[in-house]
C-alpha cells in the first residue's frame, strides 16, 4: 500500500440535456427518459502536490455544439483554493473536445498524456468525419505545441506518478483513454473519466455510444472494477448523479463541486 494520501474533487463547469437511449449502445431505443450529462474536471491533492485532471471546454466551444455553460473551470479551481497559475501537472484523461480546452487554464503546467492518444488524434483515424468529430482541431495543435515547448510527458500504459497516484490506459472510447486511480482516506478510489460516462454504463455492462473499440469499452469496466476498492468506489465521468452521491467542501459549493474521498 502506498503512503500518499490524497484528497480527490470533482468540479462541474457545464451541462447537456440527453435522453436515456442515447446513453447506450444496446439499450432501450424507445427509452426516451431523460437523462442529462455533466460536463466535470477533477483535483487530486495531497499535502506534496496537486494535480488537475482534464481542463474541459470553454464557453465558445460549448457554445458551438450546444453544451450549457455553467460556470468556467478556473471559477471552480478558485473555489477550492487553487491558483491555476500555480498547477504544475496537469492529467489528460483523452483528447476528446470536453477534456482538454481551455488552453490557457494551467499555463505553468506540465501536461501527462497517453502515448496513444497522441498518435490516435493526429493519426490516420481523423481522415474519417465520424471519428474526428469528438475532437477539436485547435485543442490538437495546442497539444503539438507544448509538445515542442517541453510541456509534454507521455506514459505508455499503467504508471506511478506520485506515490498513491496513477494512470492506467484503457482506450475503448478513444484509443488512449487513460483512467487516474487515488489512494484516499477511504481507500482506492478510481476516477474513470470516460472510461464509464454514467453509473449505468458499468453497472449495466452498456457503452456510451461513442467508441473506438467496443471490446476495450467494455475490459475497461473490469479493469475498473479491479483497481477500486469497492464499486462505490469508482466515479464515472459525466453522471449528475455524483454531485448527489458525494458532499460538498462547502455548502455555498453544492451542486458545483463534490469531495470524492
Amino acid at each position: 500500500m502506498s503512503t500518499g494520501v490524497w484528497e480527490a474533487y470533482a468540479l462541474r463547469y457545464a451541462r447537456h440535456d440527453r435522453l436515456a437511449r442515447e446513453n447506450f449502445l444496446g439499450g432501450d431505443p424507445h427509452d426516451n427518459s431523460p437523462m442529462p450529462m455533466d460536463y466535470f474536471i477533477w483535483v487530486v491533492k495531497s499535502p506534496e502536490r496537486l494535480f488537475v485532471i482534464d481542463t474541459g471546454f470553454d464557453k465558445s466551444s460549448g457554445d458551438r455544439r450546444g453544451r450549457e455553460s455553467l460556470r468556467s473551470p478556473a471559477d471552480g479551481l478558485k473555489s477550492i483554493g487553487i491558483d491555476p497559475l500555480e498547477v504544475k501537472d496537469v492529467i489528460i484523461s483523452h483528447m476528446h473536445y470536453d477534456h482538454c480546452g481551455n488552453h490557457d487554464l494551467c499555463p505553468n503546467a506540465i501536461y501527462h498524456l497517453q502515448d496513444r492518444e497522441i498518435q490516435y488524434c493526429t493519426g490516420r483515424h481523423m481522415t474519417h468525419p465520424y471519428m474526428r468529430f469528438p475532437f477539436d482541431e485547435e485543442d490538437v495543435i495546442a497539444m503539438v505545441r507544448r509538445i515542442y515547448h517541453d510541456r509534454v510527458v507521455f506514459h505508455s500504459g499503467d504508471e506511478e506518478l506520485a506515490p498513491g497516484l496513477s494512470v492506467h490506459h484503457v482506450g475503448g472510447h478513444s484509443m488512449g483513454l487513460q483512467m487516474v486511480r487515488v489512494w484516499t482516506r477511504r481507500g482506492w478510489v478510481v476516477l474513470a473519466t470516460d472510461a464509464a460516462h454514467y453509473y449505468e454504463n458499468i453497472e449495466r455492462d452498456l457503452a456510451y455510444p461513442f467508441l473506438y473499440n467496443l471490446g476495450e469499452v467494455l475490459e475497461g469496466y473490469r479493469r475498473a472494477r479491479a483497481l477500486a476498492d469497492s464499486p462505490d468506489h469508482i466515479v464515472p465521468g459525466h453522471d449528475p448523479k455524483v454531485l448527489e452521491k458525494y458532499p460538498p467542501p462547502r455548502e455555498d459549493l453544492k451542486g458545483w463541486v463534490a469531495r470524492l474521498d
